[in-house]
């Protein structure tokens, strides 16, 4: 992690310092383009020049790591990412995930044959008119497909100079040793946040292996958002918001953490983005620890 005093406070984003994915580093607070889909993650947002906006921002403020995935939409968040910036600014890295379908909103199922990865592979190049993928992650390890199948074809990907790196979602510390024995592997994106810390031992795994841990799902703060809780109570000494300090304390909690905060909406996002130069007291991280 980076020194963060001398952060440009009109890009609050610098300010949560940088992580190296490989050869590439990105700063630690980064945007979550799910949202910028219709209801259900299914078909066109409601409102497509905001989110054409929202995505034009967030690179404003300081994002250079946008993560998406060919099932949001499916293929609008990408298409919406490449409208919004292509010619990509330099510096900017988009991640994006295979190994889903979609078959209506909220539906989700898991396919991992090489073929149909393969092919999602291409269809992300064509839509977000890119040559190579920077970050290319399996979004579920397909129970229905041995998984060295699925690891093998995205270490082919990078052996064609088609992706990058590497990353995986929703897995466990023994998925991640066995992918790492087939293909380098940067990042794991697992669900994680102030109240939910099911993934603690992958955390702690990334920790130890160097790898990004980017956490889904990462302002959740349930009941201790709530008047009164611990959320609350810091959010006012801070002049803040729960959302706010939720994401702060992910980029306390540890320097592995790459948060990606999504929205639909530009007042949104520049909330979101103000947690990066957010301070926590030592005090306070451990506070918001032990409350959850």
């Amino acid at each position: 992690m980076t020194d963060t005093t001398d952060a440009d406070t009109t890009r609050p984003v610098e300010a949560s310092g940088t992580f190296a994915l490989g050869d590439l580093t990105v700063h630690r607070l980064g945007f979550g383009a799910m949202r910028i889909t219709g209801p259900g993650v299914w078909g066109e947002p409601t409102d497509r020049a905001e989110c054409l906006r929202v995505v034009r921002r967030a690179v404003d403020l300081g994002v250079d790591l946008i993560d998406t995935a060919d099932s949001y939409g499916p293929a609008v968040s990408e298409e919406l990412i490449r409208e919004a910036l292509h010619p990509y600014p330099e510096g900017l890295v988009i991640a994006t995930k295979a190994g889903l379908v979609r078959t209506g909103p909220g539906e989700w199922h898991p396919v991992g044959r090489p073929e149909y990865l393969r092919q999602q592979c291409e269809l992300s190049l064509r839509r977000l008119e890119l040559e190579r993928i920077d970050l290319f992650q399996l979004h579920r390890i397909d129970p229905a497909v041995p998984a060295d199948e699925q690891f093998g074809l995205l270490a082919a990907l990078v052996a064609e100079g088609k992706v990058r790196h590497v990353g995986l979602s929703e897995v466990s510390v023994a998925e991640i040793e066995a992918a790492r024995k087939v293909v380098p592997i940067v990042s794991v994106q697992n669900r994680y946040n102030l109240t939910d810390r099911g993934s603690e031992d992958v955390l702690v795994h990334c920790e130890a292996a160097g790898l990004g841990f980017i956490p889904w799902f990462p302002i959740a703060s349930g009941a201790l958002a709530g008047p009164g809780g611990p959320v609350d109570a810091i959010a006012k000494e801070l002049g803040a918001t729960p959302s706010q300090v939720s994401l702060a304390w992910l980029l306390h909690r540890s320097p592995v953490l790459l948060p990606i905060p999504g929205t639909s909406t530009v007042a949104h996002l520049e909330e979101n983005c103000g947690a990066g130069a957010l301070q926590l007291t030592d005090e306070q991280v451990s506070e918001l620890t032990r409350a959850a």
